[in-house]
């Protein structure tokens, strides 16, 4: 039997290697592993290959450590509403849920509230107070928007007096907020509520229904001519709305606002007007609108208060005195 050669490869060719070549191999080998061992026993990373002639690497991305910009602060004047106070403790209530109405609608917008007088916080205090939060800002700027609903000494003396004490803060005073249709759509909504018909006027209630119907528009009163002027604006345009009888009356007659609440009820009832109800033209509850309120002979209609058209319509204000110029939002916007 003939034994088998360990030399022999598959073609039965014979490689009788040299005593040197054998050896040369076994060196190369050991070579390559021990390069892939570190000193201290533990195994080396495979080396990186070599880049290709005439290319560079692709360098690494490197992690992005600059700090993320911080939100830049709200660059819009802080909205001051101004109320005119009063003793009633309904009136702070509803005047304070009229500026969270405010913030529902425009959310991010800072929203303040200050008195003329008799409720806190004062208009000064809240002035003073924005004025030591805007030291060191780039902007401290506040616009003033009336919760008053027609022209008059307040909104032309008054609030700019107080906006006068704070000249670093920068300040706007816009128009008050009536008249305006946005008005007239929160006076219908409220007499809705206080049960007056959807249609008194309208088809299938007849010529007699239509003329027993009317409405006076219970106001303040003012000693400004422009105030009486605005409340006569402002009772032509729910006139339109309610295709009624709409007649401005005051709770306080001066000569410059000379009828008085029970005078207009009066005159009324003699042209048979017998569906005469009273609406407060008042942003939130008083002296006054309770004092009209119980002259009614019918229904009543509740203040404005924090109706959504309210809010819309502060909000519009606020706008128009922001984009105005200085020139003008500095003797107040009574014209927009």
């Amino acid at each position: 039997m003939t034994p088998s050669n360990p030399l022999r490869d598959e073609s039965g060719s014979t490689h009788l290697d040299s005593t040197a070549q054998i050896m040369d191999r076994i060196s190369s080998q050991l070579g390559t592993q021990l390069s892939l061992v570190s000193p201290d026993g533990t195994r080396r990373r495979h080396p990186r290959r070599a880049p290709h002639p005439g290319l560079r690497p692709a360098p690494s991305p490197s992690p992005d450590l600059s700090p993320s910009p911080a939100p830049s602060p709200d660059s819009r004047p802080t909205l001051v509403l101004v109320a005119h106070g009063s003793r009633d403790p309904r009136a702070l209530a509803t005047v304070t849920a009229l500026a969270e109405r405010v913030r529902e609608q425009r959310p991010g917008l800072a929203v303040r509230l200050g008195h003329i007088e008799l409720n806190e916080p004062l208009l000064t205090d809240t002035l003073q107070d924005l004025t030591v939060q805007a030291v060191g800002r780039a902007v401290g700027q506040a616009v003033l928007v009336p919760l008053l609903l027609s022209r008059g000494q307040h909104v032309k003396r008054d609030i700019p007096a107080a906006a006068a004490r704070f000249p670093d803060l920068g300040t706007r005073v816009a128009a008050p907020l009536g008249p305006h249709p946005l008005l007239a759509e929160a006076l219908h909504a409220r007499l809705l509520q206080a049960g007056w018909p959807e249609r008194p006027a309208g088809p299938g209630c007849g010529v007699g229904a239509r003329h027993r119907h009317a409405v006076v528009l219970a106001a303040a009163g003012s000693r400004d001519p422009e105030s009486a002027a605005d409340t006569e604006t402002a009772a032509g345009l729910l006139a339109e709305r309610l295709r009624v009888p709409v007649v401005p009356a005051y709770a306080a007659p001066t000569p410059a606002c000379p009828r008085s609440v029970p005078e207009a009820l009066e005159a009324l009832a003699a042209q048979g007007r017998t569906r005469t109800a009273v609406v407060s033209y008042f942003t939130a509850p008083g002296r006054f609108a309770t004092q009209s309120a119980g002259a009614a002979p019918w229904i009543a209609a509740a203040p404005l208060g924090p109706h959504a058209a309210l809010a819309r319509l502060v909000l519009l204000r606020y706008d128009q005195a922001r984009n105005a110029p200085v020139s003008v939002s500095r003797r107040t916007l009574s014209s927009v």
